[in-house]
């Protein structure tokens, strides 16, 4: 979810060291858990970013008991009130999917900007390991936003879990340049307006210009949300505004629109 050309990338060797770790602590059997859920969240994760997360993708997709079992595994109930038609599709795909998933907590961590995706190894079991990927979730940088309620509803930690698993489960790409909006987020986009929230209009964010003071320019961004109401000729624009240096793993001078 953090502006990039590519959310999910190639690892470190000692960052991929570390999550192969991880990785073994949380999945002791790991094969035996999948056959239920692919999609399990790290038991450091703590439980009031668990309840934020859950409440979230409950609202988001209408699971109305989507919750997380005893052992981590992600777990989607029939039950269904309203919601997205298409977020329910997506973590269906990812909980019965090919690859394991875990979500970890990495909030503070200045690598990582709202969320991220990387590969990792899952490691304990004689058999041919399954793709497994690491979620990273900064639930601090979503306390960072301010702006139009609108687009903060349509900008929360279940968007960036959602966004993460597209990567994942249909391979899709980020933008590459200012003025596209990339495949990932037209997937999201349309989760987005099947419930009635405005779409993500950039997929770069743009620095606040108002004030003279240069520095203040480059530090607070913003980024854009547009819906449209019958009747009206124009879009409706909302906006989401940070500190992106308070939001860590932003590169300010490659991941910026042109101000308009």
């Amino acid at each position: 979810m953090q502006p990039s050309s590519r959310t999910l990338r190639p690892l470190s060797s000692r960052a991929a060291s570390v999550l192969l770790v991880s990785l073994s602590c949380l999945l002791i059997d790991s094969h035996a858990q999948a056959q239920n859920s692919r999609v399990l969240i790290k038991d450091t994760v703590s439980v009031s970013h668990k309840a934020e997360l859950i409440e979230k993708l409950r609202t988001i997709s209408g699971f109305s008991n989507l919750r997380f079992s005893e052992n981590g595994s992600l777990e989607l109930d029939g039950r269904v009130t309203d919601g997205s038609k298409r977020a329910r599709e997506l973590l269906m795909s990812a909980v019965t999917g090919p690859a394991i998933i875990v979500l970890e907590d990495a909030s503070g961590r200045s690598d990582v900007a709202f969320c991220r995706v990387v590969p990792a190894r899952v490691k304990g079991t004689n058999k041919p390991s399954l793709p497994a990927y690491v979620v990273l979730v900064d639930f601090k940088d979503f306390q960072q936003l301010t702006g139009d309620p609108e687009a903060k509803a349509a900008f929360d930690v279940g968007w960036g879990i959602l966004h993460e698993l597209d990567h994942i489960v249909s391979d899709s790409e980020d933008a590459r340049k200012p003025g596209e909006i990339g495949k990932c987020e037209d997937h999201i986009n349309a989760m987005r307006s099947e419930i009635g929230l405005p779409s993500r209009s950039e997929y770069f964010f743009s620095p606040v210009s108002s004030q003279s003071d240069r520095n203040f320019a480059i530090r607070y961004v913003r980024l854009p949300f547009e819906i449209r109401i019958a009747g009206y000729r124009e879009a409706k624009r909302y906006w989401l505004v940070w500190d992106a240096f308070t939001v860590g793993g932003l590169n300010l001078d490659n991941q910026r629109a042109l101000v308009r």
